[in-house]
């Protein structure tokens, strides 16, 4: 814990006009993320968190994805935006009470709950339309499009380390995904959909929405594309939690398209792993690809 002097300079002077007697601060950033700056700010009984996006361009995301989360999530579902500085690239929210469920000891049961809930709220954040952007298919594309590439890449450094099974999904990715995703609708995603992003209120049983730089119009599974490549492939029951929660099964197209998006996510993973020999990555890689190959028909 940091005594708010710590703060940036013209981060206080903004401060002290929105949120007098800030007392102490806690650096709250995600480690991995070194690009903004997150801090848990405290002035009395009253706790909030202030953000530094890392661009003009995230900036505006975010705080245009505020009054989305305002619109189509409650005040325990989502933080609200309290202010703004375009300037500064700051954003001042305020806090949910509870704890960031990655890496909670939950029992199975909590945890089957924690993901129905979480397909509840992606649901609702997903079915709240907005205006779609004149080039955000065009961009939608352009990522299909280096995704394949990617995956191409990835099919010639790993073509070793995979199965006939494997080798062939990944060849599918290069092959297929801009095709099979040019008509699939586009929607308002989160953009981070993850548990490190989710926070469970374990006294009012509560789930809610954090972080939301990353949010903009895009095919709804790609907001699945992390628990299908990271948690589903060893969990299947938080699979069914989460799309009991979701309300819906995906269409034939949407389902073929998660598959080849976690294919190269599970790829990736596997290529990044071997060349930093990060074990992690490298097991979270083979049993995604192992999984997708395995119920791929």
């Amino acid at each position: 814990m940091l005594d708010a002097a710590s703060l940036p300079a013209d981060l206080r002077r903004w401060l002290a006009d929105h949120l007098p007697g800030v007392g102490c601060a806690t650096d709250a950033s995600w480690p991995q993320r070194t690009e903004s700056r997150v801090w848990r700010l405290e002035a009395g009984t009253t706790a909030v968190y202030v953000k530094i996006n890392p661009s003009p361009e995230t900036h505006k995301r975010e705080t245009d994805a505020y009054r989305h989360a305002a619109a189509a999530l409650s005040r325990e579902e989502a933080p609200r935006l309290i202010a703004a500085d375009p300037a500064l690239q700051a954003i001042l929210m305020t806090a949910l009470d509870g704890k960031v469920v990655r890496e909670l000891p939950l029992t199975a049961t909590v945890e089957a709950q924690v993901h129905e809930l979480a397909g509840r709220l992606l649901r609702r954040w997903h079915d709240h339309a907005e205006p779609v952007p004149p080039q955000a298919r065009k961009g939608v594309m352009a990522s299909m499009d280096n995704q394949a590439s990617e995956a191409s890449a990835c099919l010639d450094n790993l073509n070793r380390h995979l199965t006939g099974a494997e080798r062939a999904l990944v060849s599918e990715v290069a092959r297929d995904l801009p095709r099979l995703t040019a008509d699939l609708p586009l929607v308002y995603l989160h953009g981070d959909f993850s548990p490190r992003n989710w926070v469970w209120n374990a006294k009012t049983q509560a789930l809610g929405l954090i972080d939301f730089e990353m949010a903009g119009h895009a095919l709804a599974v790609q907001d699945m594309i992390w628990l299908s490549g990271a948690v589903w492939p060893t969990r299947s029951d938080l699979r069914k939690s989460f799309f009991k929660g979701y309300g819906r099964e995906l269409t034939t197209k949407e389902h073929q398209a998660l598959l080849l998006l976690t294919t190269r996510l599970a790829a990736s993973y596997l290529a990044a792993g071997l060349a930093n020999s990060d074990q992690v990555l490298i097991d979270r890689g083979r049993n995604a690809l192992s999984e997708l190959a395995r119920t791929h028909t």
